[in-house]
């Protein structure tokens, strides 16, 4: 197994293990604690998405990717993710999230969660 191979394995079990830990806290009844803990694991979530599908990416030969909306534009030429008006839309919010904290901002991600946990999970069985 080549460093590349391992690479992209080791972040694959990670984003598994982050998007159980992600949809776990969205089944719960929402208060602000259930809330400000789906939207840190929705954070560590997304930063596993963007960088397994970079890992994954680069193992097929892909190059110059350094950013996430770089390598979801790539996974989308490579037909790794559907092209999906929800992929920016959830950097979009990985975006707002880590940067500003407000109750209407906290509020607005999370409602939009439960329409990415799909999308993550489609992600996950296609690179399985």
């Amino acid at each position: 197994m080549n460093d590349k191979t391992e690479k992209f394995e080791n972040l694959l079990i990670q984003l598994k293990e982050a998007y159980h830990r992600f949809e776990e806290v969205m089944q719960k009844e929402k208060d602000a604690f259930i809330r400000d803990s789906a939207i840190q694991r929705f954070e560590f979530t997304f930063e596993l998405v963007w960088k397994t599908l970079k890992a994954y990416l680069q193992e097929k030969g892909a190059q110059d990717l350094f950013f996430p909306r770089d390598v979801l534009k790539s996974a989308y030429q490579a037909k790794v993710i559907e092209d999906d008006p929800q992929w920016f839309k959830m950097l979009e919010t990985r975006n707002l999230t880590s940067h500003l904290y407000k109750e209407s901002m906290a509020e607005q991600a999370y409602s939009s969660f439960n329409s990415y946990l799909p999308l993550i999970k489609q992600l996950i069985d296609k690179l399985n």
